[in-house]
């Protein structure tokens, strides 16, 4: 079961953060979720999905990835100057260097690939997520 906080970390327009944020929501109503956007755009899509506390850039990132439990994004959160260069090397170190349990989403126009990852929908992947929160 999901305890303490929850980081939820997205870039570009929000997208993903939003149906991450709103799928946790709906199977734990009670989770307390920051979503920090790496843009003011990403971080009013994570609004409008749930989060109970939001926070815009490098800073915030740095800040909540130091006193979350778990942290979700994109896979390129882990990488510097992944998403376009909206990942700095101090938020992907951050990321890296938290002690929180790390959910990475993979996403199709990611460089970074795992292996033994089959391609899925995201529906797939949220719903994956969820399985490993329970």
């Amino acid at each position: 079961m999901i305890k303490n906080e929850i980081l939820v970390i997205d870039g570009q327009g929000g997208g993903l953060g939003k149906s991450i944020i709103e799928t946790i929501k709906k199977h734990f109503p009670d989770c307390f979720i920051i979503g920090v956007g790496t843009n003011a755009t990403a971080t009013s899509s994570l609004k409008k999905g749930g989060a109970d506390a939001i926070a815009t850039g490098e800073n915030a990132v740095v800040y909540n990835a130091k006193k979350a439990s778990i942290i979700i994004g994109p896979i390129g959160i882990a990488f510097a100057n992944s998403m376009y260069g909206e990942i700095s090397p101090m938020m992907a170190y951050a990321v890296n260097e938290s002690e929180a349990v790390k959910y990475f989403i993979p996403m199709a126009q990611s460089k970074a690939k795992i292996v033994g990852v089959k391609n899925q929908t995201m529906n797939d992947y949220l719903n994956d997520l969820i399985d490993l929160l329970k």
